[in-house]
This record gives structure tokens, C-alpha cells and sequence, in this order.
């Protein structure tokens, strides 16, 4: 302490750093707290009736929905997010213009209002593509959004494994390919799952860009091509129509809930991969 009392700009920046670390844990408690306070005393089983109508208001379509979207979402961006990562990792020359124009377009990408994907996915989707309001329209522009985040985490993850893991590997006489998918990749896997679990959080979370694209019928989809809402979704219109307010709590404690579950899920599965 005797230190910070002759440095007083380093006890300030202790100070702020502190008093930051209280607010930020504060306003969390504070949220969570509102939320829960407000929302559990109205759950009750007809919210999750099988369907919906304006009696029982029930939440199990959006929750099916929820699941539907963020599955079709992961399914397509994943793959693409993790191989051009591995593409700009491991095969493109490090430090040449094409990966530094890669790196900047991502990271504007990742910045961008999701209201501006909404307007693209209802352009492109919707209107060019006569989709319609539907699942798949829905799930590629969600895609489009997280397929960022998702690129970078894993090609961070992927560049922060050591060199000499690799340089065993060739010397074992394991190509290219083999060192990737058993070297590399399985280092780099509590990354790469970090990078899906933040997009998980985004997809369960976001309305703006679904209410252009997937739509907002409250039902479970025949189809990848017919509408559906989330749960988002949901409890944004339950509270824009002014009718439904304590079963809009409600759903956003079991959307707090999910998002819980998902996320202490995913951090144990990447606990389980790191120590394999």
C-alpha cells in the first residue's frame, strides 16, 4: 500500500479499476434480480402449452423456435467461420495484405448494427430471393452476423498454439491436413467453443434482425420456409402489443434461464476438451 501512496496515478488506477469492477457486478445483480423478481411469480403451465393462442399466450413455439434457428445457425456459419480461420492461420502467408483486409473487414463486420443485417437479410432473402418471412431466411442472416465473431475467435485460438506442436508433427511425418485436424484444431478447441458461445448468446438474444427475415408467427414451423419467432421475438411483441407485460417477464426469465443453461453447458464441454 506504501507503494500506491507514492504513485497516486497508479492508487487511482487501482481505484477506478476497482469501483468498475463493482458496477459492472452490481448492474448485473441488479438486472438479474429485476428480471427475476418480476418474471417467476407469473410463470405458470399455459405458458407452455403446445400452442399458442391469445388466452393461454404460451411460449413453447418460441422456445422450439429458439432451438430450430440456433442449430440451422451454427450449422451453417460454423463451418465456414472455423475453415477460413484455419485458411488464415495455417495457410495464408501471416502479415501479407490479404489476411490484414480479411482481419479489418471481420471486425467492421462484427460492429455493425444487427438492424443493418435485418434490412440486408430482408433485402436479399425476402424480397431477391422470395423466401418470404421464413426459418432459413432468418437462420443465413443470423449466419451472416455471427460468422465473424466466430472466424476470429478461432483464428486467435489457432495462432496462440505453439509452433513446435506442428513442428512434431511434421517430424512424426504427419501432413498438412493430419496436423491440422489432430494437432491444431484440438488445441485450439476451447477457443474455437468460445467463439460459438458467444454467438449462441447473440442468436438466442437477437430480435431486430428476425423480425425482417423469420417473421413473427407465433407457431412451429412446417418447414424451414414458413415463419416463426423466437423467444426474443416473442417477448418483444408481447410487450410492443401493451397486453401481455407479466407473461413477457415470465418469458424473459426463461430466455435469462436458457442462455444460462446454454452458456455453463458449453464452458463445461470446453473444460472437458482442454483436459483430454
Amino acid at each position: 500500500m506504501k507503494n500506491y501512496i507514492k504513485k497516486p496515478f497508479s492508487l487511482a488506477a487501482l481505484l477506478l479499476i476497482i469501483l468498475s469492477a463493482i458496477v459492472t457486478a452490481a448492474v448485473i445483480v441488479f438486472i438479474t434480480g429485476y428480471i427475476l423478481i418480476n418474471g417467476i411469480p407469473n410463470i405458470r403451465l399455459s405458458l407452455f402449452a403446445w400452442e399458442y393462442n391469445a388466452k393461454n399466450v404460451s411460449m413453447m413455439p418460441a422456445i422450439i423456435n429458439t432451438v430450430y434457428i440456433a442449430l440451422l445457425t451454427l450449422v451453417i456459419a460454423v463451418p465456414v467461420g472455423v475453415f477460413s480461420a484455419v485458411y488464415l492461420a495455417e495457410y495464408a502467408k501471416r502479415g501479407s495484405n490479404l489476411v490484414k483486409i480479411i482481419r479489418i473487414t471481420a471486425d467492421t463486420l462484427s460492429g455493425i448494427p444487427s438492424i443493418v443485417y435485418g434490412l440486408f437479410g430482408f433485402l436479399a432473402f425476402v424480397v431477391a430471393l422470395k423466401w418470404e418471412y421464413s426459418l432459413l431466411s432468418g437462420a443465413l442472416t443470423l449466419a451472416i452476423m455471427v460468422l465473424p465473431s466466430i472466424m476470429r475467435t478461432t483464428e486467435e485460438a489457432l495462432l496462440a498454439v505453439p509452433d513446435s506442436y506442428r513442428e512434431g508433427s511434421f517430424g512424426l511425418g504427419a501432413g498438412k491436413i493430419r496436423t491440422i485436424f489432430k494437432i491444431s484444431i484440438p488445441a485450439s478447441m476451447p477457443g474455437i467453443l468460445s467463439g460459438v458461445i458467444l454467438a449462441i448468446g447473440r442468436i438466442t438474444g437477437e430480435t431486430a434482425a428476425l423480425i425482417f427475415t423469420a417473421g413473427t408467427v407465433a407457431a412451429v414451423p412446417g418447414s424451414v420456409f414458413n415463419s416463426a419467432r423466437t423467444l426474443a421475438v416473442h417477448m418483444y411483441c408481447l410487450l410492443s402489443e401493451g397486453l401481455y407485460t407479466d407473461e413477457a417477464y415470465a418469458t424473459a426469465v426463461v430466455l435469462l434461464v436458457t442462455v444460462a443453461a446454454i452458456n455453463a453447458l458449453s464452458d463445461f464441454a470446453a473444460h472437458k476438451i482442454a483436459k483430454m
